[in-house]
């Protein structure tokens, strides 16, 4: 009511004030009734032809031409805090430095204006809870389809470094190898193992366990073993033929790394900017790591 009385007071026509606001005149004529209704008084004078603020229009339009400014200063501040303020994300330390990482540098020199503020975490993250503008998380895409994009797919397939390849031909050459295995990720091997048919493997084939995934591919490039790989984190190991895909079985999950955006009433648009570089940048998987060359 206030903002229609304001526009009506300085155009002194409901028709202007309402395409101002973007309603019908007839809305702008009813919120100016039911205020004049709630206050018992006339804000206006009518006629056919035009319409003039009375004595006590004119002193109330110019008290809340000034409260209406106050708060557009007020909103302005905030928003020029959110603006100056860098945008908070959180996401797992491996995503993080594989993933997001290679990106940072091309985002910040296509928008010098944004800094971002990385923290990494394996423990659950709200993104609204816990301050952060954006968090990376491992999930069933559908469950925040308005506030997340997919960055990438989960999908895993064994990894060695290139003179390995020729001795594994087949998945039941991954008898003869040693397995290397991530405590963060104990379930991938198996789940691997049981695709390609090798469940007394996955039951049974041991050997060197690390803390990391990071841990577990350079373990695998320095050729202690075989690693199981995921597919966005080791594309650039795959591209600079630091390790090879030896076999073609790829398990895919229904699961997703996704960028989850905090919810909020006042737009950021650095958040879309992130949001739509990003979106922009969500292939997981290399050529390289689709079609494997032997030698």
């Amino acid at each position: 009511m206030l903002r229609a009385f304001d526009a009506a007071a300085r155009r002194l026509h409901f028709a202007e004030a309402a395409s101002e606001l973007g309603l019908t005149p007839g809305a702008i004529s009813r919120q100016i009734q039911q205020l004049e209704a709630e206050l018992g008084v006339r804000l206006f004078d009518r006629n056919s032809r035009a319409v003039a603020l009375t004595s006590i229009g004119k002193t109330y339009a110019a008290e809340i031409a000034s409260a209406l400014d106050s708060l557009a200063q007020a909103s302005d501040r905030i928003r020029a805090g959110r603006q100056h303020r860098p945008l908070r994300i959180c996401a797992y330390p491996t995503f993080a430095l594989r993933w997001l990482i290679p990106r940072w540098r091309e985002f910040s020199d296509q928008h010098p204006d944004i800094d971002l503020q990385l923290t990494t975490s394996l423990e659950p993250v709200d993104p609204l809870h816990d301050g952060f503008d954006a968090v990376i998380k491992l999930i069933f895409p559908h469950q925040f389809e308005k506030n997340s994009i997919v960055l990438a797919p989960l999908e895993i397939f064994p990894v060695c470094r290139p003179n390995h390849m020729p001795k594994i031909r087949k998945s039941s050459d991954l008898r003869n190898h040693t397995l290397v295995h991530t405590a963060s990720r104990p379930n991938d091997w198996p789940r691997w193992l049981r695709a390609a048919g090798l469940d007394e493997l996955a039951a049974t084939k041991a050997g060197p366990t690390f803390e990391s995934l990071n841990l577990s591919y350079q373990a695998a490039i320095e050729g202690v073993g075989i690693a199981m790989g995921v597919s966005c984190l080791v594309e650039d190991d795959l591209r600079l033929r630091r390790l090879v895909k030896p076999l073609p079985l790829t398990f895919k999950s229904k699961l997703s790394f996704c960028m989850i955006f905090a919810g909020t009433r006042t737009p950021d648009t650095r958040v879309a900017t992130l949001r739509n570089f990003l979106a922009g940048r969500s292939q997981s998987a290399t050529e390289i790591a689709k079609s494997p060359k032997r030698t």
